[in-house]
This record gives structure tokens, sequence and C-alpha cells, in this order.
């Protein structure tokens, strides 16, 4: 039994994938906090799908991936923002159109450009199977995105509680706001290679999900949601290696089960809490 439970750590592929996976796993929970907070959960789909024609085009060109997908999800994120500005047009709406469009796009593009770019492994990653190059510009990503939060982590969470009064103590909300959409583009860089540009969008909303149901302050929902993702990350890598499933799958699996069980046992705002609150 215990032979069979330590195999995956006997390859190398293996531990380079867990590894790869806590650094995208960490990056993406932290950010889905401040999603969460800020209700931005579309936003998160939307930057992850529209990175789909940025990557077929940089695949073309024989230019890294990472710079392709990072200007493709900036330019949905500020697509959106133009459209709902200068439209009647509404932020969920704009983004539905600018995201939907792009990721077609994409498909489209994918028919008539030469490209290494496989559509597979673009949308569900290949993590147990990724590139020392896609390794390297995964770490960095995730790397840049984790530093960036350490340094303005306090700011960008005045701006996602209080935009209006980071704006009266003189905080730079407009740079805010941009550097944030730069982080989120950052942190799905890293996701898709890891897990791709569908199943990304989990692990930028489920973890924070988890810890806005488990805590009531942010310093102990971010440890809980980058907690949940990294355990999530490597128990589904280690499930896919004896189920012979897809590790992307099967991370999101785990994660979906945390939150299930987060939901129903959390303490103060489970589904069982509230029914004893009802009940007396």
């Amino acid at each position: 039994m215990i032979e069979t439970l330590i195999a995956p750590f006997t390859h190398a592929f293996m531990l380079e994938a867990m590894g790869v996976g806590a650094v995208v796993a960490a990056a993406c929970a932290l950010l889905s906090c401040f999603v969460v907070l800020k209700g931005w959960s579309l936003l998160g789909d939307a930057v992850s799908h529209a990175v789909l024609p940025g990557v077929v085009i940089a695949s073309a060109l024989g230019a890294p991936l990472a710079a392709g997908a990072f200007l493709a999800g900036m330019a949905c994120a500020l697509g959106a923002g133009f459209v709902q500005t200068h439209s009647r047009v509404k932020e969920d709406a704009a983004l539905g159109v600018v995201f939907t469009g792009m990721f077609a796009a994409g498909l489209v593009l994918l028919a008539f450009l030469t490209t290494d770019a496989h559509v597979t492994h673009i949308l569900f990653g290949n993590i147990l199977g990724i590139e020392r190059d896609d390794m390297i510009q995964a770490l960095l990503a995730g790397g840049l995105v984790l530093l960036a939060l350490a340094l303005q982590g306090r700011d960008l969470l005045l701006w996602a509680f209080d935009a209006t009064h980071a704006g009266g103590i003189g905080l730079p909300v407009r740079w805010l706001r941009l550097l944030f959409l730069a982080l989120l583009s950052g942190a799905v860089v890293a996701g898709v290679q890891a897990v791709g540009v569908i199943l990304v969008v989990a692990l930028l909303i489920t973890p924070g999900c988890i810890g806005y149901l488990l805590a009531d302050r942010f310093g102990r929902m971010a440890g809980i949601a980058v907690a949940s993702a990294v355990a999530a990350n490597l128990l589904g890598i280690m499930a896919s290696y004896h189920l012979n499933a897809s590790p992307a799958g099967c991370i999101v699996v785990v994660l979906s089960l945390f939150f299930a069980v987060a939901l129903v046992a959390a303490p103060s705002h489970g589904l069982l809490a509230a029914r004893r609150k009802a009940a007396l």
C-alpha cells in the first residue's frame, strides 16, 4: 500500500509536475481571493478563454506562447472595459461578447495558421509532459505574480474592498486596476501549460470561494485558498497517476470536492451551520 502511494514520487516528471503545479496553484489561489471579493468571476473566465488566439499567433510566429497569451488576456480585459465605458452595454455582457469572440477567433486561426500548438494541450493542459521552456515560463509567470502580490498586496486589497476610499487617500486606482488585470493575465499564462485555458478558471475562482466560506479575515482566507489549491494539485496529480486520467481534470475534481465539504461543513457559513441557526 505504501509503495503504491509513493510510486508517483519516484518519477522525475511527476515531481516536476507537482512543483510547477504548486506555483501555478498558489498564484491563482491568491488572485482568486480578489476575484471573489470583487465579484469578478466572469473576468477570470473571460481572460482564460481569450488567451487562445494569442497562443495560436505566437506559436505560428515562433514567439514565446507566454507573450501571446499575456497580450491576448490584457486585450480582452481592456477591450471589455472600453466597450463598457463607451456604450450602454454593461460589464458582464461586454466581457461575454469580447471573450467569446476572441476564443472563437482562436479556433478559426488554428485552421489557417501553421502552428505547433496542439489544441488539446492548449485547452486542457499537459502538465505531465510539460517541456523545459514551458516549465520555465510557467514558473517565471507564477513567481512574478506572487512577488507582485507580496509587494502591492495591501494596496490591491484596499482597492478590492473600497476603490472609492482607495482613491480618496491617494492610491492610484487606475494603475491598481491595470496591475490586477496584468497579474490575472500572468496567472492565466502560468496556468495554460499546467491545466489549460478552460480548467484554469477553476483555479481562479474555487480556492477563493473555499477561503470565503471558511474565514472572515482576508489573511486567513488567502491562506486557506492557497492551501486548498496546492493540496488539490498534489492529490489530483497523484490520482491521475493511479487512475490513468487527465491530471487537470483530477486536480479540479479534488478542488471541487474541497469546495463541497466547505459548503456543507463550514463552521459559520456552511449549510449545516445555517440549519442550526434556523433551528434556534
